[in-house]
């Protein structure tokens, strides 16, 4: 199971969120957003971090030579893309961007949006299934029917987000079996700051259900 902590912003809250056995963490590209982080914060954090975890970079609708910079600086080595974002985009990124994976965020509302993932997965390493907002982007703390999900079998891996916590992640693993959890405002005592022993919390349940089922 793939841990993803999303929306970081703090160097010191990085290395502990590493410490404690996260796969990834997230950096929010998007100007818009309250956990946004430019390239020297992103730069501030991923030179404290070591090269075991997965440093992820979202981006809305951003253009390549954006996406571009900002890895190369910040060293990421992951792409997400969490907007209107085509199957031909994704493919141009790849091009770019050849060491580099990508994840596609899908924003889900009806069973109708889970048809454009399929479109994707030839492009991508994997898709992420986040709650739809008609206002947000991502980050709503809203969680997705996971009634949906249970059929759902795209032909890359998956990611499950959108108001996980510790209040429910057992029952989403229960119900829907995703390739990985992205997390962000569920584990927040405010946009940005995360609650580490929220964090710490959660990450202790996953094993668990893990080793359950």
């Amino acid at each position: 199971m793939y841990v993803k902590i999303c929306g970081i912003t703090k160097p010191e809250q990085g290395v502990a969120i590493e410490q404690m056995g996260a796969n990834g963490l997230g950096f929010i590209c998007v100007s818009s957003s309250p956990r946004y982080v430019d390239c020297r914060q992103i730069c501030e954090i991923t030179d404290r971090l070591s090269l075991k975890v997965d440093r992820i970079g979202v981006f809305l609708d951003a253009e390549l030579s954006e996406i571009n910079s900002i890895v190369t600086q910040a060293k990421l080595n992951i792409v997400q893309l969490h907007g209107n974002e085509s199957p031909v985009f994704c493919d141009r990124l790849r091009h770019e961007l050849p060491d580099i994976k990508i994840i596609k965020a899908l924003r889900i509302a009806t069973r109708e949006a889970l048809d454009r993932a399929n479109l994707y997965a030839n492009w991508v390493d994997a898709i992420l299934l986040d709650a739809y907002d008609p206002r947000l982007a991502g980050g709503t703390g809203k969680t997705i029917d996971w009634n949906m999900l249970a059929k759902f079998r795209p032909d890359c891996d998956w990611w499950l987000a959108g108001g996980l916590s510790i209040t429910n992640i057992t029952t989403a693993l229960e119900q829907v079996k995703p390739d990985g959890v992205d997390i962000s405002s569920g584990v927040e005592q405010s946009p940005g700051d995360k609650d580490l022993e929220q964090v710490r919390k959660l990450l202790a349940m996953i094993d668990n259900q893990l080793v359950i089922t």
